[in-house]
C-alpha cells in the first residue's frame, strides 16, 4: 500500500476525528477485523458485529465508522473517524486510491482457464514490469480490497481475475481494478447455483463490456459460441480476437501435442511465429493466445513473448501428468470441474494416450443449480463422443454421467460407486504402466483429492 496519513484520509472521507491523531501513517487497509495483522492499519466497520480484539491488538490503528461504539473508544492508541455513511466512505477511499495509479490493469474472467491465462500474462511481463496481481485462484470478494492495497508506487502492470458467482461480481471487483484490458476465455455453464440460468450466467460474463467503458480492449475467444451472445455490437471499444477455428486478430494453427506441451504457429500481424507453450490440450493454446493478445497491448513483441511462455509453470492439479502407483500415469485436474474443462479434459486425454489403456475417474459437477442432472447427462453424451476405454463415476451426480454413457453405447467399461468407498481398492487392481488416467472433480470434493495423493509416486 501507499502510506497515508489519517488526515489526507479524514478529509477524503469528509469525517469527523473523534480521538487519535491526523498524523498516523496509515500502511495497510482491511473491512476484515480477523484479517488486521499488522499495525498502522485502517479499518473500515462495515458490519454491526466486530471482533474489536485485533484492532486492540494491533494498535496504533484507525477505524472508520458511521456509529459512536464505547468498546472502540476504550482502545488505546485507536484513531477513530467518524463519517455520516461508512459504505459511502469506504468506496469514496477505494476510488480515491485506486486513482493515484495510472497503471495497464488486465481483469481476466472465463468458466476455464482464467487462473492459468492471468498466471501467463504475469509470467511474459514480468521481465519488462513490476507486476502484481490475484494470488493462484483466490479471486473472490473478500481478497479484492486486499488487492488493490497491494499496489503502490513501485507497480507498474497488475493482471486480476474477475470470478462470477453471481450476477453483479465483475461489476464489482471492476470498482476496485479499473481495469483498462478485459479477457473473456470462454462461457460455458457453472454457477448456477447464484446465476440461476445458462442465460444470466452469460450476462453475468457480460458485464466485461459494461466495465471496461468506451475506451478499453476487449479480449475474447472468436470459437466460443456463448462469448457471442453477450451483446459486443454495444461495446465501444476495442475487440480483440484470438482463436484456432475462427478469423481471429491472433490466430493459431497447426496445433500438436510436443514434447511436455502444445506446439503451434501463431499468425499476427500477417506474420507466423513458432510457439509452444507448456502444458498439454488446445484448451491450453487457447490461454496463451489471450495472454499474447493482452502483453501485446501493453507493448511485448511475439518474439519476446514467445521466449518468456517456454519457461512457463502450470499450476498443480491443472491436467498435471504424473507417475503413479502400478507405473501407470495420473493427469491430475482436480482443481476444478465443469462441463468445458471436462471436454478439454478429455481431448488432453486423448491427444496424449499414445496407445495406452485410457480411464477417467469423475467426480460430481457442482454448482449447477436445478439443471444438475441435464448437465451431468449431456457430459455423458460428450464421454461417449469422445470416448473412454474405462469410465469410473464416483457420487449420485457423476453415476448420472456413466448412465447417459451407457445408455448412448459408450464402448467401454463403467464403474458406479456412490462415495469414495472401494475406489481405491478397485484402482489398485487395474492400475499398470499400460495405463493413463485422467480424474477430474471439484476443488471441494477432498475425498477424490485424497485418492490422487495416495496414487501418486
Amino acid at each position: 500500500m501507499k502510506p497515508l496519513l489519517v488526515g489526507e484520509i479524514r478529509k477524503l472521507v469528509n469525517g469527523a476525528l473523534i480521538q487519535g491523531s491526523d498524523d498516523l501513517l496509515i500502511l495497510d487497509t482491511e473491512y476484515y477485523s480477523a484479517m488486521l495483522n499488522k499495525p498502522n492499519s485502517l479499518f473500515f466497520a462495515i458490519k454491526q458485529k466486530i471482533d474489536w480484539g485485533p484492532i486492540r491488538k494491533f494498535a496504533p490503528c484507525a477505524v472508520i465508522t458511521d456509529k459512536v461504539f464505547e468498546d472502540l473508544k476504550s482502545i488505546d492508541g485507536c484513531t477513530i473517524i467518524l463519517v455520516e455513511n461508512i459504505e459511502t466512505a469506504y468506496w469514496k477511499f477505494v476510488e480515491y486510491y485506486r486513482s493515484l495509479f495510472q497503471i495497464p490493469v488486465v481483469a481476466v474472467t472465463g468458466t476455464s482457464g482464467k487462473t492459468t491465462t492471468k498466471d501467463m500474462i504475469k509470467h511474459i511481463l514480468k521481465n519488462n514490469f513490476k507486476v502484481y496481481g490475484t494470488n493462484a485462484s483466490a479471486n473472490g470478494r473478500p481478497g479484492h480490497l486486499p488487492y488493490l492495497m497491494g499496489i503502490d508506487e513501485t507497480t507498474e502492470a497488475a493482471v486480476f481475475e474477475t470470478a462470477v458467482g453471481k450476477p453483479g461480481n465483475i461489476t464489482n471487483s471492476s470498482k476496485y481494478f479499473k481495469p483498462i484490458i478485459g479477457i473473456i476465455t470462454n462461457i460455458g455453464i457453472t454457477h448456477l447455483d447464484g446465476c440461476k440460468t445458462v442465460e444470466g450466467y452469460i450476462q453475468a460474463k457480460g458485464e466485461m463490456v459494461t466495465v471496461l467503458g468506451n475506451e478499453g480492449i476487449l479480449i475474447v475467444n472468436a470459437d466460443d459460441e456463448n462469448s457471442k451472445k453477450i451483446g459486443l455490437d454495444k461495446f465501444k471499444g476495442r475487440i480483440v480476437y484470438f482463436g484456432i477455428h475462427s478469423p481471429s486478430h491472433f490466430q493459431a494453427s497447426d496445433v500438436q501435442y510436443g514434447k511436455n506441451g502444445m506446439d503451434f504457429a501463431l499468425t499476427f500481424q500477417h506474420m507466423k511465429y513458432p510457439m509452444f507453450v507448456p502444458g498439454y490440450g488446445e484448451h491450453q493454446v487457447y490461454n496463451a493466445l489471450a495472454a499474447f493478445a493482452a502483453v501485446h497491448e501493453m507493448g511485448i513483441g511475439m518474439k519476446e513473448a514467445a521466449e518468456a511462455l517456454r519457461t512457463f509453470k502450470n499450476m498443480r492439479a491443472h491436467l498435471q501428468l504424473v507417475r503413479g502407483i502400478g507405473g501407470c500415469m495420473i493427469l491430475d485436474d482436480t482443481w476444478n470441474s465443469n462441463p468445458t474443462s471436462l471436454r478439454a479434459a478429455f481431448q488432453t486425454l486423448n491427444g496424449i494416450a499414445q496407445g495406452r489403456k485410457k480411464m477417467a475417474l469423475i467426480g460430481d459437477i457442482k454448482a449447477l443449480g436445478n439443471i444438475a442432472v441435464k448437465v451431468h447427462s449431456q457430459v455423458g453424451d460428450m464421454v461417449t463422443e469422445l470416448g473412454v476405454d474405462t469410465l469410473i463415476t464416483v457420487g449420485t451426480m457423476a453415476e448420472v454421467i456413466g448412465k447417459q454413457a451407457s445408455k448412448k453405447g459408450l464402448k467401454g467399461e463403467i464403474v458406479a460407486f456412490p462415495n469414495i468407498q472401494g475406489v481405491s481398492e478397485f484402482l489398485e487392481r487395474v492400475l499398470d504402466q499400460n495405463t493413463l488416467m485422467l480424474v477430474k472433480c471439484s476443488s471441494k470434493d477432498l475425498p477424490i483429492i485424497d485418492l490422487v495423493r495416495s496414487l501418486k509416486q
